[in-house]
């Protein structure tokens, strides 16, 4: 009978154990993305002085999107509350180099996300270093989906280019891909729209509004339209003229877009403003998007878009730019792609198709890049 007993209680202590451990997880993931680039044109750096050094073949990270690894958690604390805890980093695949983190010449290892927080019926939390909201509203209506190679991401990031952004740190003139020391709540989904608020202070003694940062997102879908809203605003962003942060409101962006899907075909449109208030005449540039695509088979897509970036300031600034993807999937985790795209830049423009290949100022340039990619 006493070991009957015993038996017992060692059965309901292992269910019971077993029944914890199932309540929370920690999961490695991340990706590794690699291809072959050619340019037709291209330059050494993101300055507005750069030369045309001519045609580049090279070994090219991030083709779709970038390389990176990272841990989530999840843990059930009881009511249909969780805490959740996510670190993401990204690294060169060519190079096994980390990339930019906030502040040049420093390294992060978790340069995209840091972030702990709490999800619930309410919506969720995250307190720490994350994406900023605008970007998925971006995402979610472009055609391209954000790619690294000819999408509204790059297009975006060529206005902050032509804003002063040196592509020396992830801090930039217009708008933010990530955000430090950021609060961020998204709501639940109520008929089909969802709303998610920033707000990153500064923590500069003295300074109240000192390098701080706001955005508020609206984005509705539903019956396979998507559409996106984005208001961000934010304080002593790069780059910046004075020795300390005094709450100069330099770095807006507004951004309006929608994607509709019908069975396999996606259709997108956008229009946005990317200035600086508090010298308009330094940044002032818009931008139009356009794109389509269509899902042949569950393994086969093809999706192409149209960016359009014109300086308010200077008309002869103009720049557009075309692109054209095709994704066959080999297996659920591991996808090959072949990308063009090309881009007619006037004036000083310097739009450029793939992530992190910088074109010289009113120089055009065609690339073509053939690569895989693999989730874990």
């Amino acid at each position: 009978m006493k070991w009957d007993i015993k038996l017992r209680g060692v059965v309901v202590l292992s269910v019971l154990a077993n029944a914890a451990h199932a309540q929370s997880s920690l999961t490695l993931y991340g990706a590794i993305d690699n291809g072959l680039l050619y340019q037709s044109t291209s330059a050494s750096s993101f300055s507005p002085k750069a030369g045309n050094n001519g045609t580049i073949w090279q070994d090219k990270d991030a083709g779709l999107y970038a390389s990176f690894w990272g841990l989530k958690g999840i843990e059930d604390i009881g009511n249909g509350y969780k805490a959740n805890l996510k670190l993401q980093g990204s690294f060169f695949s060519n190079s096994g180099k980390i990339q930019l983190s906030d502040t040049t010449g420093a390294t992060a290892i978790f340069n995209q996300v840091a972030t702990i927080g709490i999800s619930g019926p309410f919506g969720v939390i995250d307190v720490g270093r994350q994406y900023s909201p605008m970007i998925y509203a971006m995402v979610d209506t472009d055609a391209r989906a954000g790619a690294y190679f000819g999408s509204i991401l790059t297009a975006w990031l060529s206005m902050n280019q032509a804003a002063g952004w040196s592509g020396a740190n992830s801090n930039l003139p217009i708008g933010a891909l990530f955000d430090s020391n950021a609060i961020v709540y998204q709501s639940p989904k109520f008929y089909g729209t969802t709303v998610e608020l920033e707000y990153a202070p500064g923590g500069v003694a003295g300074q109240v509004q000192g390098g701080t940062r706001e955005s508020a997102v609206i984005k509705y879908s539903n019956y396979g339209l998507n559409v996106s809203a984005v208001y961000y605003n934010g304080r002593d962003t790069n780059p910046v003229s004075m020795s300390a942060p005094t709450g100069l409101d330099n770095n807006r962006f507004y951004y309006l877009g929608a994607m509709y899907r019908y069975q396999g075909m996606s259709v997108s449109a956008s229009y946005s403003v990317g200035k600086n208030p508090a010298n308009s005449t330094h940044a002032d540039i818009e931008m139009i998007s356009g794109g389509i695509g269509y899902q042949f088979t569950p393994w086969f897509s093809v999706t192409s878009g149209y960016y359009y970036l014109r300086d308010r300031n200077n008309t002869a600034n103009q720049s557009d730019a075309y692109s054209i993807g095709a994704n066959y999937s080999l297996s659920k985790r591991t996808i090959t792609y072949f990308q063009v795209g090309h881009v007619d830049n006037r004036g000083g423009m310097t739009q450029w198709i793939a992530y992190g290949a910088p074109v010289a100022p009113g120089v055009s340039t065609t690339e073509v890049m053939i690569g895989v990619r693999h989730t874990f």
